[in-house]
């Protein structure tokens, strides 16, 4: 049994993307129905509220968007989806316009000109914030604008699955209430995925647990195509607090862009090794595999770790620019501004995910695709800020494109019998006895991948990988589930861990498709870029079979070279 809901547009997911996206539709079409349905809570959860460094926009006059864009071209390995990055440079500086407008308040200079910083892999510094916590002050900002904008707010409402119209488009999603346990099908005319990346198929991970692919896996299971899946980063400096990584503990790239230092165990500037000019303002990819490389390499602290230092730049300087940062090492005993503090990379961001065009639109009728969900903006890596412009910026156009798409849409015919289908799927742990615990198996999953599938990888040990799995998967299975459905947590963790399965599978074949290194793909069997035959995406889509369609295409560089 479910209960049935009809919406003009449902968006999936609270974050950036998400909110940004109501709030254009709210403001395009007063009429429409807009629901938006998060996993978490709406404005609350979400990898935007837990943006630290800030908000790359061309403002200064001496900044171009030519720079800002080949910038990200640059740090992609040139296999960015250029229009898609063109459109983000341009769009960026519009929407600080709009955020501040919104009631966002970024730090200005005496002048009161909003005050830029400097972030890694940049030509000029042009990254806007709110000291260091600049996702809270974004997210703050719009739900306060998303309460007044007369919406349906589902808090604690996953997704399950796309439902199909009976033209093959997408016409909703099937949710499920973690609270209840109780589902509610859905049926839109426009269908917004943007329920954030899977850095949770990880051990060492900087966003919440929940963070597990969910919108990539269920749009991978709905036929869509997937690119550049292999594309992972690692940001280089999470927190560590004895034996473990605080989760949310990434420690912002200002503290290297403002001039802190890199340290390993035996007190060298390691970068040195990896990249002398740039150093420490080398971009995230680089950065994070010198860390990794310098704890396997036995220089690391005894617990894993590398050290940050900023205590040079002045214990006044480093609590006045970064009190965030002050504050979350002095919540495990370390104090940023008068010592090193050790740190580890940690898996943040994927650069892959759902081909899209400049309209979010995905290649299936009537469902739309923005923020870490969607891939081909950022290429092989992403800078350091791009990031939540990228979410609020294609949130804001897929909120534009999906109330003119509802407004010429009649409601969507769907047949019951994919939703029956669908929570029969997704309730057949359900009293399962005999089986192993879910939560020791997702550990072996995160433990896997951080080995074979993480910052540095080899064919070999990718199709290992694979095997396990596959393993994995059977197992996952056949998990013992307990037979309630009032906030079952074992019952999320199973359908967490289903999730996660998909999008490490994914991973991994297009990690292996791709015989080369380049941005946070390395191969060290493949150490080296190769533009002769890789200079291209690696697409993936399911296939008949159990394992996907794998083929790659070569880059357009059209704006580059025009």
């Amino acid at each position: 049994m479910y209960q049935q809901l009809e919406t003009d547009i449902l968006i999936l997911g609270g974050g950036g993307a998400g909110l940004l996206a109501a709030l254009h539709a709210r403001r395009a079409n007063q009429h429409l129905r807009i629901a938006v349905a998060a996993k978490g809570l709406v404005g609350q959860s979400g990898c935007t509220r837990m943006v630290q460094g800030g908000y790359n926009a061309v403002m200064d006059p001496k900044d171009t968007f030519d720079l800002h864009f080949e910038d990200t071209i640059r740090g992609g390995g040139f296999i960015n989806d250029q229009e898609l990055a063109w459109v983000l440079v341009n769009n960026a500086p519009l929407i600080i316009s709009e955020l501040e407008q919104l009631g966002c308040f970024f730090d200005r200079d005496a002048q009161g000109r909003i005050l830029q910083k400097a972030f890694a892999g940049q030509s000029f510094d042009r990254t806007v914030h709110r000291g260091d916590l600049t996702g809270i002050e974004i997210m703050s900002r719009l739900k306060e604008n998303v309460l007044m904008a007369n919406l349906t707010l589902l808090d604690e409402q996953r997704a399950i699955s796309l439902i199909k119209d009976e033209n093959g488009g997408v016409g909703g999603a099937l949710l499920l209430d973690i609270r209840s346990g109780e589902f509610t099908a859905v049926n839109a005319k426009a269908t917004l995925m943007a329920t954030g990346g899977g850095a949770r198929m990880y051990t060492i991970a900087a966003p919440s647990l929940e963070k597990c692919g969910d919108g990539m896996a269920l749009c991978y299971r709905a036929g869509c195509v997937l690119q550049d899946m292999e594309m992972y980063q690692f940001h280089p400096t999470g927190l560590v607090a004895g034996e473990t990584i605080i989760t949310g503990s990434v420690l912002e790239e200002g503290l290297r862009g403002a001039g802190g230092y890199l340290l390993n165990a035996l007190g060298e500037r390691f970068m040195e090794r990896y990249d002398p000019k740039r150093m420490e303002r080398s971009t995230r990819d680089m950065v994070s595999r010198a860390g990794y490389m310098e704890i396997q390499a036995g220089r690391g602290t005894p617990d894993g770790a590398v050290l940050l230092d900023v205590s040079h730049l002045g214990a006044e300087f480093v609590e006045r620019t970064f009190p965030g940062m002050v504050s979350r090492c002095r919540e495990v005993g370390f104090d940023l501004s008068r010592e090193p503090v050790k740190v580890s990379p940690t898996a943040h961001f994927h650069m892959g995910g759902v081909r899209i065009d400049q309209l979010c639109r995905s290649g299936l009728d009537g469902l739309f695709v923005a923020g870490e969900d969607s891939g081909g903006v950022h290429g092989a890596n992403r800078l350091g800020g791009n990031g939540v412009a990228e979410s609020t910026v294609f949130g804001a156009i897929a909120g534009d494109a999906m109330a003119e798409f509802a407004s010429d849409r009649s409601q969507p015919v769907v047949h019951g019998k994919q939703i029956d289908d669908a929570i029969g799927d997704a309730t057949q742990p359900m009293g399962r006895d005999g089986g192993e615990n879910i939560h020791s198996i997702r550990k072996e999953i995160e433990s896997l991948m951080w080995t074979k599938g993480g910052i540095v990888r080899s064919g070999p040990g990718l199709e290992e990988a694979l095997v396990s799995l596959e393993e994995l998967a059977q197992r996952a299975a056949e998990a013992s589930v307990p037979a309630i459905k009032v906030y079952n947590m074992a019952w999320q963790e199973w359908l967490d861990v289903q999730s996660i399965l998909t999008v490490a599978q994914l991973t991994c074949q297009s990690a292996l498709a791709r015989r080369e290194s380049r941005g946070s793909h390395y191969r060290s069997d493949y150490p080296e870029p190769d533009d002769g035959d890789w200079l291209c995406n690696v697409l993936v889509q399911q296939d008949s079979g159990p394992s996907p369609r794998v083929w790659q295409e070569d880059v357009d560089f059209t704006r580059l070279h025009p």
